[in-house]
């Protein structure tokens, strides 16, 4: 079947950097605008980053704007979420998803495939 398969969380200190990747099994990743979406320990699941066909990215979180970037590699098809400047606040499961079409979507119901999470931990 279908599936995103997500690698790569993990503790870091603050201020260190992490990637995650998510592998698109039995699907074009190119096909589809991507994101990552994150759910803090008592809070709601968020969008946090889009990536439209066209290349355009969206942030849903101002604080990741200049830390944080989405990125595909076709030939691989995978997907990326680079990390950067991490703070404890970004402590979250984060998850990638795909949505068909040119369109990103804050909305997670309008997403068809999801990742199976990758836990981020900021701390000291």
């Amino acid at each position: 079947q279908a599936q995103l398969v997500e690698s790569g969380g993990g503790l870091v200190q603050p201020g260190g950097s992490l990637r995650l990747s998510c592998v698109a099994s039995r699907f074009t990743l190119d096909d589809y605008s991507i994101a990552w979406f994150r759910q803090a320990p008592g809070k709601e699941r968020e969008g946090v980053i889009c990536l439209r066909k066209n290349g355009e990215i969206t942030y849903y979180i101002d604080s990741v704007k200049g830390r944080f970037t989405i990125s595909r590699d076709s030939a691989k098809n995978t997907m990326y979420l680079q990390m950067n400047s991490l703070k404890p606040e970004d402590t979250a499961d984060y998850q990638c998803a795909a949505i068909w079409g040119y369109y990103c979507s804050a909305y997670e119901y309008n997403y068809n495939y999801w990742g199976q999470g990758a836990q981020v931990t900021v701390s000291s």
